[in-house]
């Protein structure tokens, strides 16, 4: 029996990035990972947004090791822990303070979907009323609650009951042209006879991810916020793939100057791949009594110390955010490059910092361009509601030469699929040479 005979016969058919990707990993570090044959590739999935710090990054490791070797605390439940306490110190000091964010924190389960769960209670909680108010192309989670503000109708059809509780309004860009679609919500919140429950809350990804990397203005996102404040609705911010420093800054609603009443954080938390999530609120709206929320795993000890090392590391300063500016506008301008040389077939470029999009015309061509680059030697997602738009999320700690590579790549791949001369004349074999030796 194969390797992937095996996965076959005894994993479930629910899997879904290893089908798209079939390979058996086995090393990896920083930007790039091994195959089991000493194939190399280059990650732009990195976890669908876990590692931006990259794989196996040296300083967390050696924290980790250092931690475990003196036998500190593995799990605690939500116990007090030495590692617990200076990864809120930390964040506290180098995260919130700068930021003038007067947030608790709560430790809700250890993934994304258990952090929105906890906004989602807490928001009718506080309020009183049911309603909850999502956006077209959202996604937030694949637990009942978190699904019903999903937008993916392939992703709320696995539910098998109504997912209730939610009512989806267009994002910001979903109607066209300059139609604020919070002119539109106002409305059937102030109409008694819209049908829709005055909510109480909104809960709203900066960039969408799943959604095709689409990007809120800051006009829009100001005009929401002031909408929610006017009719004493929550705002929940999910950050949970655009935070961590993903579009430049550590949040990715700073540049709009607005501030919300929640904010949902995992994925790259832990900066090492460890499960980790935390639900931020006001000082104000932490009316939970004891054990209200709770979770056997919420006490990750490991991931506490992984991520205050990552904070403390890379964001004591403003020069990773720089940094993360400065790649996000090349990696923004080399596929704006490629639009201008595949258009119409190439769609457009979106995104924002080193959270970027390149959409296609053809659902067919991203699949086959996404296949095209993954025989190169590149891991390339596809998101979008019709998996349209390759998704570009290389760990921020990527270099300049392994992001020329990764591009160079795709548009060798995209050349091929479309059968038009590249703008790169750097062009890679569909089958990369082993480089078992450089592990």
């Amino acid at each position: 029996m194969t390797e992937n005979d095996l996965f076959h016969k005894l994993e479930s058919n629910v899997r879904s990035y290893s089908n798209a990707f079939p390979a058996v990993f086995d090393v990896a570090r920083g930007s790039e990972i091994w195959d089991s044959n000493g194939r190399r590739y280059l990650d732009f999935l990195a976890g669908c947004g876990s590692l931006n710090y990259g794989h196996n990054n040296p300083l967390f490791r050696r924290a980790l090791i250092e931690y475990i070797e003196r036998d500190g605390i593995a799990h605690s439940l939500d116990l007090h822990t030495s590692a617990k306490q200076r990864f809120l110190e930390i964040f506290n000091r180098r995260i919130l303070q700068p930021r003038e964010l007067d947030y608790v924190v709560q430790f809700p389960g250890p993934t994304g979907t258990n952090a929105v769960e906890a906004a989602l209670k807490i928001a009718r909680k506080i309020s009183g009323r049911s309603n909850v108010i999502s956006f077209t192309n959202g996604f937030h989670g694949a637990t009942a609650g978190a699904l019903a503000a999903t937008g993916s109708r392939y992703m709320r059809s696995a539910a098998g009951m109504p997912l209730t509780g939610v009512t989806p309004m267009p994002y910001d860009g979903y109607l066209g042209g300059d139609q604020s679609t919070v002119d539109y919500l106002e409305k059937v919140i102030v109409d008694q006879s819209s049908g829709v429950d005055l909510p109480a809350a909104v809960i709203v990804e900066v960039v969408q991810g799943e959604g095709g990397i689409n990007v809120a203005s800051d006009g829009w996102l100001k005009q929401l916020r002031e909408l929610c404040t006017a009719h004493n609705i929550l705002m929940i911010v999910d950050d949970i793939q655009a935070g961590c420093g993903r579009t430049g800054t550590f949040f990715s609603f700073e540049k709009s100057s607005v501030t919300p009443d929640i904010v949902t954080l995992s994925k790259s938390l832990s900066g090492y791949g460890l499960p980790f999530a935390v639900t931020l609120m006001k000082r104000s709206l932490d009316v939970w009594q004891p054990g209200e929320h709770n979770g056997t795993f919420r006490g990750n000890n490991h991931a506490f110390v992984t991520a205050a090392t990552a904070i403390e590391n890379y964001w004591s300063t403003e020069e990773f955010s720089a940094q993360v500016e400065t790649k996000g506008a090349h990696l923004g301008q080399r596929l704006q490059d490629l639009v201008r040389q595949y258009s119409p077939d190439v769609v457009e470029s979106r995104g924002r910092g080193l959270m970027r999009g390149l959409a296609f015309e053809s659902t067919a061509n991203a699949a086959a361009v996404s296949a095209d680059a993954f025989g190169r030697g590149l891991i390339l997602e596809r998101s979008g509601a019709r998996d349209e738009v390759l998704k570009f999320l290389p760990p921020l700690t990527v270099s300049p030469s392994e992001m020329d590579e990764a591009l160079d790549i795709v548009d060798a791949s995209i050349g091929s699929v479309l059968g038009m001369s590249p703008l790169s004349k750097n062009i890679r074999p569909a089958v990369p040479e082993a480089l078992v030796a450089s592990v």
